[in-house]
């Protein structure tokens, strides 16, 4: 059984569609990171970073005490080992979809938060900000386009967690200032991905998570981190304990 921390944020959708893809016994155990749960001193433990999603598999290979993992991209490569499936075995196949998936984890994550970030959240209006970010996210878009070019899926004919890990930060393509008709084998894709059972009930699922309202407070939490904070946070956590 995995415990896996998560909230409906883009990469908890990326670790909950592979479990759901791989048929994996899990519980969500749930991650209110607007109510600022990811500062609980029990969750640091399993993920320092104080971010979703996390995970705790109680049952590893070869047994052993349970497994933690924080990081979304190690997750979707510890499951893909784990179960023998969307991961190829050859090391040229595994290293087709490992290059994208860290592709990902590199660029069209971070680019496409921070695009959406300084369009929708900002407290003001950064023209610098919205444009630098916006250009490179289209970038991006066009690199992935150029890449599904004659292929059915990101890293060639079969489906693989390169394939998820992009796929939860496409769909907010309007948000992140992307038409996506400019980009038709994307679009292509995101329509075959989001026809998968397993995408959609991830998605499904997500619906049922209870979140706090995004107030003033929580986007000082979120979006205004420092060392001073992220202290005070734990120790009022701490102390309530």
């Amino acid at each position: 059984m995995i415990d896996f921390y998560y909230c409906p944020a883009v990469n908890g959708h990326k670790v909950r569609i592979a479990l759901e893809e791989l048929g994996a016994a899990y519980r969500v155990m749930p991650v209110d990171i607007n109510n600022g749960d990811q500062f609980q001193p029990a969750y640091l433990k399993i993920s320092p970073n104080n971010k979703i999603p996390a995970m705790v598999d109680h049952e590893p290979p070869g047994g052993g005490r349970p497994l933690e993992l924080f990081e979304s991209g190690a997750m979707l490569l510890y499951l893909a080992e784990k179960h023998g499936q969307l991961l190829p075995k050859d090391v040229h196949g595994r290293f087709d979809v490992l290059k994208w998936v860290f592709w990902q984890v590199g660029g069209l994550g971070p680019m496409g938060g921070q695009a959406i970030h300084f369009r929708e959240y900002a407290p003001e209006d950064v023209p610098y900000g919205k444009l630098r970010y916006t250009r490179e996210i289209q970038r991006l878009f066009r690199v992935l386009d150029r890449q599904l070019a004659g292929k059915r899926y990101v890293a060639g004919a079969n489906y693989s967690i390169a394939d998820i890990a992009c796929y939860p930060w496409i769909v907010p393509h309007e948000r992140a200032g992307v038409q996506i008709d400019k980009f038709a084998e994307v679009k292509r894709w995101l329509a075959d991905i989001a026809a998968r059972p397993a995408v959609q009930r991830a998605y499904e699922l997500a619906k049922s998570f209870q979140r706090a309202p995004m107030d003033e407070v929580a986007k000082q939490r979120l979006f205004h981190q420092s060392p001073e904070s992220i202290e005070r946070e734990v120790a009022a956590r701490r102390g309530a304990a």
